[in-house]
């Protein structure tokens, strides 16, 4: 849950659309629990009718002259109150249709305000991880495939909105249904309510353990969807390589072997998760036949004023919580994830690019260019690509440089442009450090041709002005 922290700063961002949308939930919920109460009210009044009307009945079968009178007079009384009765019925029907429609409402602009706010936040956290990963240097591009730098900015934030979105919201509804709840079922009757209650420790307990189990899993299924993404991005991009060399069934093995490998741990995850389902109908099951059996029981003996409108109001109530007490296994299950999702997402947003860009001004280069006693090893791979090397190129010089495959000639070019920061030694252009130079200036003003061909998908025209394109500083510095 810590790594969900790094989250904090988005919610106090968007404070206002979060503050309204906890109110539009609270007052939602405050009419929607208005129900049990109109519920049972009315079938305390039908039922003292009920039992007037045999009351009465009773009498006027005994045939006694005696008693005429007051048949009469309870007749009359029974007239006037089915009247009123029906009034009540009425009025009461209507108070019910009119509590649903705010509770709808209100319930509509909390999903405009919390589930909106979720949507700002994830393009907000997409552009934050894009714009770092356009800061972060050649050195770490060697060390991550771009299949799990995809499913990290894709699948991962997808599952932190589902946190920031959906999750909170029935978080605070569930908390705001069960606290509406439990303060009417208490002031109500609070025996029974002990009673109803009772098998929510059993819930808790199942919910912690599960929990610890979502958890687990849900950090290896991320690692191996970028497992799956990472072959699945390489096979695309290699497709000639494979079909040139008759590779099609190996690559689909290697493939399928992962993708069994994540619907196995998936799989695995779905039967954890459909435990909390079952469990939640059950306790719900129990406190629904605990309602009806001891308030029925309390009800027939006349103890702690039980009516028949508080066994109604108390079997609303249950299953009123329902929806927001199986919601948990899910809503755990969401937030679960999404700490998992936000674990892998801090740790590239907590990487640092190790070539530091120590100047913000432009700069126009000239003059020679000097490598003076360069060491260079790669990090990555341990390999020395130069060894006490010296170069000086002259302003206006031409300079061919020939040799072997991994002789080094590569990493000249990418050194040049500062990619990598030299083991030993220093490079000057114009008797300036290039680490004193700024990147955007440095790289703006030298023309590099990769040996990776790559083309974006775009126009012809468009690929051949892209190294000139967003320039305009150097430009007008020139």
């Amino acid at each position: 849950m810590q790594h969900l922290k790094a989250l904090n700063h988005y919610f106090w961002k968007y404070k206002t659309r979060l503050l309204l949308g906890i109110v539009f939930i609270i007052v939602s919920n405050y009419f929607r629990i208005l129900t049990p109460q109109v519920s049972g009210y009315v079938i305390d009044k039908v039922e003292q009718a009920i039992q007037l009307n045999a009351g009465i009945t009773s009498v006027a079968k005994t045939r006694n002259t005696n008693y005429n009178w007051l048949v009469e007079a309870f007749t009359k009384k029974i007239e006037n109150d089915h009247t009123s009765l029906k009034q009540n019925v009425v009025l009461c029907g209507i108070t019910l249709l009119i509590l649903a429609i705010l509770s709808g409402v209100f319930m509509f602009l909390m999903r405009q305000t919390i589930i909106v706010m979720s949507r700002h936040i994830e393009f907000d956290q997409k552009n934050e991880v894009f714009r770092h990963y356009q800061q972060l240097d050649a050195q770490f591009y060697k060390t991550h495939s771009t299949g799990d730098l995809m499913n990290r900015i894709a699948e991962d934030i997808s599952r932190v909105r589902m946190y920031t979105g959906p999750a909170i919201m029935y978080l605070i509804n569930l908390a705001a249904t069960i606290g509406f709840s439990l303060y009417f079922m208490f002031h109500e009757n609070i025996r029974l309510t002990i009673y109803v209650l009772s098998p929510l420790p059993i819930l808790a307990i199942t919910i912690y353990y599960v929990n610890t189990i979502i958890h687990k899993k849900s950090e290896k299924i991320q690692a191996l969807l970028s497992d799956l993404t990472t072959t699945a991005q390489e096979s695309y991009s290699g497709i000639r390589v494979i079909k040139s060399f008759v590779q099609e069934k190996a690559m689909f093995s290697f493939f399928s072997a992962n993708s069994e490998a994540y619907k196995k741990n998936a799989v695995s995850l779905a039967r954890v998760e459909a435990i909390y389902f079952p469990s939640m109908a059950l306790l719900i099951g129990l406190s629904n036949i605990i309602t009806i059996a001891i308030g029925g029981y309390y009800l027939v003996s006349h103890q702690f004023n039980v009516t028949a409108g508080t066994i109604t109001e108390f079997v609303i109530y249950v299953n009123m919580l329902t929806f927001p007490v199986s919601a948990i296994g899910w809503t755990a299950s969401m937030i679960q994830r999404a700490a998992a999702s936000q674990k892998r997402l801090n740790e590239f947003l907590q990487t640092s690019p190790t070539i530091a860009d120590k100047s913000d001004q432009p700069q126009i280069l000239r003059g020679d260019i000097f490598f003076n006693n360069i060491d260079f090893t790669y990090p990555h791979t341990g390999i020395t690509a130069l060894k006490n090397f010296n170069l000086t190129i002259k302003e206006g010089e031409k300079v061919l440089l020939l040799g072997r495959t991994g002789s080094g000639k590569s990493t000249l070019a990418q050194l040049l442009l500062h990619f990598y920061e030299p083991d030993k030694g220093n490079i000057s252009i114009g008797g300036m450090q290039i680490d004193q130079i700024s990147l955007q200036s440095l790289r703006a003003q030298i023309s590099y041709v990769p040996q990776d061909v790559f083309l974006f998908s775009d126009t012809v025209a468009n690929n051949i002005r892209f190294g000139v394109q967003g320039n305009d500083s150097i430009e007008k510095v020139k």
